[in-house]
């Protein structure tokens, strides 16, 4: 009998311990099915490949900023900003197909480059080309010339420099504009005679 008792005690447990276990699972299944009513799956990514170069030799730009911003949508996210390796590359995977971004790419001692790029598709790649800084115009410093310097503008006062007068064009004939009238630069008879001698 105290056999037949231990028997039916562990039967009892086994069962007991089952039907736990189903009732759990059960539970999980409902919970995990709520779970997927309410879940929503990201959009697809792609994956873009930026590579920095420099516009003059071609030759790999290190440690350049890669920015990323938000062109629509949710703006509030930020731009995501990467860094290029040793050969000028560097890889996102995060953005979104269908989005618009601008690229953005910072280098010290180079122009900064901007562009934006709908993406598209799954894998693109973007080789951009960065210049040095332009040189700044200044009117303290002498320029050369070039061959249509003379032709647009102030080709006559050029001309007029040339000549090998120092007077300005026109200078005699203002003189005489500005003298009364009757008036001549040459002496007159009576002035060249000598005067009359008294008695």
């Amino acid at each position: 009998m105290a056999m037949l008792r231990r028997s039916l005690f562990r039967i009892s447990v086994v069962v007991a311990g089952l039907g736990l276990a189903i009732s759990t699972l059960s539970a999980s299944a409902q919970d995990t099915d709520k779970r997927g009513r309410k879940y929503k799956a990201p959009p697809p990514t792609s994956t873009i490949a930026v590579t920095v170069v420099r516009n003059f030799d071609s030759k790999p730009v290190e440690n350049a900023a890669v920015v990323f911003h938000p062109m629509q949508g949710d703006k509030d996210k930020g731009a995501m900003e990467l860094k290029t390796d040793e050969d000028g590359k560097t890889t996102i995977d995060v953005i979104p197909i269908g989005d618009v971004v601008r690229l953005q790419v910072i280098a010290k001692g180079f122009q900064t480059y901007g562009q934006d790029y709908k993406i598209d598709k799954a894998n693109m790649a973007f080789e951009i080309k960065l210049k040095r800084p332009g040189e700044q115009y200044s009117i303290y410093e002498k320029h050369p010339q070039t061959a249509d310097a003379g032709k647009d503008t102030g080709s006559g006062a050029a001309k007029g420099a040339d000549s090998s007068s120092d007077k300005p064009a026109g200078s005699d004939k203002d003189a005489a504009k500005d003298k009364p009238a009757g008036s001549t630069t040459e002496p007159s008879p009576q002035s060249s005679q000598n005067p009359p001698q008294p008695n």
